[in-house]
């Protein structure tokens, strides 16, 4: 399947955005370690939480979590402590995504899980058992999953646990996030330099409601900054949000878009200040990325963009996605230690009727979608991948006057 997508170019819209799943599959995990009575409000409907439901309802010892990276992280780690046998699997693509670092640090803690096919990858089998705890050491550099995996099952370990995170630490916001809800949750965490610890402690149950998406509304931004002209009202975010991707809003400044925080969310509009040049390290936002890739490319502007390492290990490898279909699209993008991207501004001939794949990545399609307002009109390919945060995307998007047709 394919779309073949026209967009307007004034926009004057209010959209109720998604509810974070970054939030839900955190709320989730705290929600059932705290043996937690209380419905999660405004809980995600996307793929990614539709799937740790299923683990959560389902009642089978066989777990496939598709294509959700979260949720195969989280739910390994709540597995190795949870009673009984159980077997964790996912996609192809999952199969490929390496869980190493997390199933040496939970077995070195005393987890019992074995590769049921390539070592160090998924499915794996696990064991649930009580563990002790102790004291790990990490890279700062592994994926914050990993991290946050580890901390949200570390109270229940009878001697806590203390991670000594070792050189760069990436996506900060994200471990703060999920101490900021543990916290929530009764549970606070000592952070010091490098090194968290915590506690050996009980969850309290708490009623919970769940913000709206501010990765989500990254694309949004996108469409503001390319309309001739916008007013959009995005409902249910937070201006003291725990979501890193809340950085957006300032980000986009720098594109020429005004954040204005209401009472029930934000409102978007143009001004005139836009940079010749972007520069950022998005190492604490790595999902805002291809955002602003192709918001940069649409808009003329070049960009040398860093901190981009976990990009290489996300549903695709998405440094190589960025740059083969913006070179469909004329933009010869450029890449360097696995964490750089750079567009110096050059362009090649763009292809004649280019359809952009979507690697089945979620953020693929969104992020390239609002080009067809500088296009004209841009094919998608596998378009329903949004369902793995965002159902509603192509819905939202013909509310606001997209023509889309398949």
């Amino acid at each position: 399947m394919q779309y073949k997508i026209a967009a307007p170019v004034l926009f004057n819209s209010k959209i109720k955005l998604p509810s974070s799943k970054s939030i839900s599959n955190r709320a989730l995990i705290l929600n059932a370690l705290s043996l937690n009575s209380f419905d999660i409000e405004n809980l995600s409907d996307c793929d990614d939480t539709a799937v740790m439901v299923e683990a959560f309802t389902s009642g089978s010892n066989l777990i496939d979590v598709k294509a959700a990276g979260t949720s195969m992280r989280f739910l390994t780690a709540f597995l190795t402590i949870t009673p009984g046998e159980w077997i964790i699997t996912g996609t192809e693509r999952m199969q490929e995504r390496p869980i190493h670092i997390l199933v040496d640090a939970l077995v070195s803690l005393g987890a019992r899980i074995q590769y049921l096919g390539k070592v160090g990858y998924p499915p794996l089998k696990i064991k649930g058992t009580a563990i002790d705890g102790g004291e790990i050491y990490l890279s700062g550099d592994v994926s914050s999953q990993f991290i946050s995996a580890l901390l949200m099952i570390a109270p229940t370990m009878s001697r806590g646990l203390t991670i000594h995170l070792e050189g760069e630490i990436i996506s900060v916001p994200y471990i703060k996030l999920t101490l900021g809800m543990m916290a929530q949750f009764g549970v606070k965490a000592h952070w010091e330099g490098n090194t968290i610890k915590i506690h050996s402690e009980e969850y309290k149950p708490i009623h919970y409601t769940v913000e709206s998406d501010w990765s989500a509304a990254s694309y949004w931004y996108s469409m503001a900054a390319l309309a001739d002209e916008a007013h959009i009202e995005l409902k249910g975010l937070f201006k003291n949000s725990m979501q890193g991707d809340s950085k957006v809003a300032e980000l986009f400044t720098d594109l020429g878009i005004a954040t204005e925080f209401t009472e029930t969310g934000v409102i978007l509009t143009k001004t005139n200040r836009v940079t010749k040049k972007m520069f950022h390290n998005f190492v604490n936002e790595p999902d805002l990325a291809q955002t602003f890739v192709v918001t940069c490319c649409m808009m003329n502007i070049p960009f040398l963009f860093t901190g981009l390492q976990s990009l290489k290990i996300k549903e695709t490898d998405r440094i190589e996605a960025l740059k083969n279909e913006l070179k469909k699209l004329g933009y010869l993008i450029y890449d360097s230690e696995n964490s750089i991207l750079e567009w110096n501004g050059e362009r090649c001939q763009s292809e004649e009727n280019p359809i952009i794949k979507t690697y089945e990545d979620h953020r693929m399609a969104m992020a390239f979608a609002p080009a067809a307002i500088k296009l004209g009109v841009i094919t998608i390919a596998d378009p329903k991948v949004v369902t793995k945060s965002y159902p509603a995307y192509w819905d939202d998007l013909k509310s606001v006057g997209y023509n889309i047709e398949e």
